[in-house]
């Protein structure tokens, strides 16, 4: 393997495949310089390394080349998703586990984590986001800060300013976190519905970007231990602003790709083979060589008229199966902000 990869690869961008003697693929890559990288695969100074452990298992390995770094990303991307290698864990549906945040409707909305969005009920989706488990102990910590409840669905709600309810006998509190704080009761008369209203107007501003007094609550709170030398409390309190802090990050960066990323973005290539990439909410739609004649130019338009004219998804039911791709290009345009200068409206570029 190390002799066909010295012999037969080039330092350009590519992507690769490790296969095990029963034709498995086992690992996808991908690199700017295909043939520095797959050497770097047979000087592993120890066993125990990723690398060495991959090529234990390989018999043969594969590469195609691509005109560019940006095109090689979305080509191992696509192959992952395609295969899904065994030693390609960092995709695997299984250790990730995509989440929507979902806005319940009747009166006193709550807020869960449900695997997908979006039927006809006419609750709102907030997402996807990445790791179910770590949106769950986010969420939790969201609930706790502004008093919302996560009780079950069906329980019956009595609101403050529900004149009947206190008709019959005194109420019996039975909520544990209305006792400590960490729920406006809904349930027991401790709110009224235009209170608890507010709250929930507070949890969607925090996932839009618009608010951030979850936070600063939090953060406050966190200060304020830490004046009083209660270390320990400060120290959990960081822990909650962090998870808070990584909820928002991740719809801020859904957010941007959704709503900017969808242009066409051209690339200058290997060797002279430029590309355009059509970009609709943050996925890659169409890859075509960039024109060069007055047909090719026709057919772009053409094939950009059919992808930029067609209607958009809601905003907050971006498909589970796009979130990979949506994320690879947000963070390739987060780390290389000056390549957005290549990038043309369809409007403008018309």
């Amino acid at each position: 393997m190390r002799e066909s990869v010295r012999t037969g690869a080039a330092d350009r961008p590519g992507v690769y495949r490790m296969m095990s003697p029963g034709g498995e693929i086992i690992y996808v890559g991908k690199s700017k310089r295909v043939r520095s990288r797959l050497l770097s695969y047979f000087r592993g100074a120890y066993p125990e390394h990723k690398g060495a452990r991959i090529l234990r298992q390989a018999e043969q390995i594969a590469w195609e080349y691509t005109p560019n770094e940006f095109d090689a990303l979305v080509q191992e991307l696509r192959l992952i998703k395609q295969y899904r290698p065994r030693f390609n864990v960092a995709l695997k549906r299984d250790a990730h586990n995509y989440a929507f945040i979902k806005v319940t409707r009747g009166p006193a909305p709550k807020l869960v984590v449900v695997r997908s969005a979006g039927s006809d009920d006419g609750g709102a989706y907030y997402g996807p986001f990445l790791g179910a488990l770590r949106v769950s102990e986010s969420l939790r910590e969201l609930n706790d800060a502004l008093g919302l409840r996560d009780c079950a669905i069906d329980t019956t709600i009595r609101f403050s300013d529900q004149g009947e309810f206190f008709a019959g006998p005194p109420r019996t509190p039975g909520c544990i976190r209305h006792e400590i704080q960490k729920c406006l009761g809904p349930c027991i008369g401790g709110c009224s519905e235009s209170q608890y209203a507010a709250r929930v107007g507070l949890a969607r501003a925090f996932f839009e970007g618009t608010d951030d007094g979850p936070l600063q609550s939090l953060t406050a709170e966190m200060q304020k231990a830490s004046t009083r030398l209660e270390f320990e409390r400060a120290a959990r309190l960081r822990d909650k602003v962090q998870r808070l802090e990584t909820l928002r990050e991740q719809f801020s960066q859904l957010r941007f790709a959704v709503e900017t990323l969808s242009f066409l973005y051209t690339v200058a290539g290997y060797k002279g083979e430029d590309r355009v990439y059509l970009i609709r909410r943050g996925c890659v739609r169409a890859i075509c060589a960039s024109p060069r004649t007055t047909v090719e130019h026709d057919a772009l338009h053409d094939l950009a008229t059919n992808i930029f004219t067609t209607t958009d998804r809601r905003e907050t039911a971006v498909p589970a199966h796009e979130v990979d791709e949506l994320m690879l290009v947000s963070s390739w345009f987060h780390r290389h902000p000056n390549e957005l200068e290549r990038a043309k409206t369809w409007a403008v570029s018309r």
